[in-house]
């Protein structure tokens, strides 16, 4: 369905130092991809773990120049002193234009379990004349450090930059795939035992735009090898419901092709339209004015504008997802993994819908219609026999969006690693990754769901 791409790291590329942020874009395409301390009361067998910086006193931890931490409902970094200007040539519009800097630098964070990937997520806020860029520095169980990969160059607009992942990262150990920073051979090793992030602010020099960071955080994973995961039994979401828009991806088939023109591409922003909806919030009609008037539920367009990656070429960029979620009034994104069907569960029974993003071929999902090499869909409710419904956007039109997909076949495609596809070949699962979109302002029993899942 959608194109979710891996991306040949060809080249080794530093980028992000102080003196250039060009952007390498010379790698090469293959096809198609596919808390801390982690769960509570447990020894984090899942190997998931998230670490978010999100509160005041977490962003007092990390080394900050020329950023200020600001308070309130809703605490963050903002830029408030240059630290000095850089170049940053975009090698998707082909100017260079430099840019006022301030950084900020996590500390030292080591996840209970050595791990094979990570994935960062942030939500912010940039003006126009602003961006932001996302790095990581990992340190190896044989106490190497990887370089600083760059996880994210962001945006919430387009008029200044185009937001962009940057391919061709990799230094022997490991190689960054779009949004991901994953270990090259796990069974050997070495693994991610630490890791850094360091935030970079931009705005035009003399400006007066105050680019501000709300959350930053990654999703640290050793999930097991798997073509099966075990069963889980109905619970507490059993008979529950969410109420959520029902928005068809096909629909948009043909439209937009400088966003990838709609229909099977367009999974990811169309899901993320469907929750952001839920929580109240959607593009104001000034935001719409751009979208062509003959096109049924604008927003979905608006949402594949502005979750685009210009390097990868898709909608399907993981935290580009949740950190458009985030540009909406007091609402915030994650990407994580989650280790079992139960831990949806507990989401949708405090009402919390989720995004999952699986692969399968036909035969393994009764209902769907399809096969896919990767695909994003809202999980929004359970029956009471403990199957899943789904508002699945690879639909023909709205009011066919709504699914009840088999419990055990719905868990298996979402949480393994290894599938096998149509033609019988090994490929990869997504391991139980999830886009996590909530307010700031939460209910007791939605704040108990989320740090059950290892989110704060």
């Amino acid at each position: 369905m959608p194109r979710r791409t891996v991306l040949a790291a060809v080249a080794a590329a530093a980028v992000g130092g102080s003196a250039s942020l060009a952007v390498d874009s010379a790698a090469a395409r293959q096809g198609p991809r596919g808390r801390r301390g982690g769960r509570p009361g447990a020894a984090n067998a899942s190997g998931i773990e998230y670490r978010g910086w999100v509160c005041a006193a977490d962003w007092r931890q990390g080394s900050a120049s020329g950023v200020s931490v600001v308070g309130g409902s809703r605490p963050g970094v903002a830029f408030a002193a240059a630290q000095g200007t850089v170049d940053y040539a975009d090698p998707h519009t082909g100017s260079t234009r430099a840019w006022e800097y301030a950084t900020w630098l996590s500390p030292v964070h080591r996840p209970a379990t050595p791990a094979t990937e990570l994935i960062a997520s942030w939500n912010a806020d940039t003006p126009a004349g602003s961006f932001l860029r996302v790095e990581v520095l990992g340190t190896y169980a044989d106490g190497t450090d990887t370089p600083w990969y760059t996880l994210g160059v962001w945006a919430a607009g387009d008029q200044d930059i185009r937001r962009t992942s940057v391919d061709g990262q990799q230094d022997g150990k490991s190689s960054v795939w779009t949004d991901t920073l994953a270990v090259d051979d796990p069974a050997a090793g070495p693994l991610l035992t630490a890791y850094r992030l360091r935030l970079t602010l931009y705005r035009a020099p003399g400006s007066a735009a105050v680019p501000t960071v709300w959350r930053l955080g990654a999703m640290t994973s050793a999930v097991p090898d798997r073509f099966e995961v075990p069963a889980t039994e109905p619970g507490p979401a059993a008979g529950v419901e969410l109420t959520v828009p029902a928005y068809s991806q096909d629909v948009h088939d043909g439209q937009y092709p400088e966003y990838d023109g709609g229909g099977e591409a367009w999974c990811s922003p169309t899901s993320s339209q469907m929750i952001i909806e839920s929580w109240g919030r959607r593009p104001s009609p000034e935001q719409l004015s751009w979208v062509d008037p003959d096109f049924a539920d604008p927003q979905v367009c608006h949402a594949a504008r502005f979750t685009f990656d210009y390097q990868y070429e898709g909608c399907g960029n993981w935290p580009f997802n949740a950190a458009y979620a985030a540009t909406y009034p007091g609402l915030q994104g994650v990407v994580t993994r989650l280790a079992s069907l139960s831990e949806a569960e507990t989401l949708i029974a405090a009402g919390i819908p989720l995004i999952t993003s699986q692969s399968f071929v036909e035969s393994e999902l009764d209902g769907a219609g399809y096969g896919t090499s990767g695909h994003l869909m809202t999980v929004i409710g359970f029956t009471a026999e403990g199957d899943v419904i789904a508002n699945d956007p690879a639909s023909p039109d709205n009011a066919a969006v709504r699914h009840v997909y088999p419990r055990r076949s719905f868990e298996n495609i979402w949480l393994r690693t290894k599938r096998y596809d149509a033609a019988g070949n090994v490929k990869s699962g997504t391991g139980g990754v999830c886009y996590l979109y909530f307010p700031v302002s939460l209910t007791a029993a939605q704040r108990r769901a989320l740090a059950a899942v290892g989110v704060r």
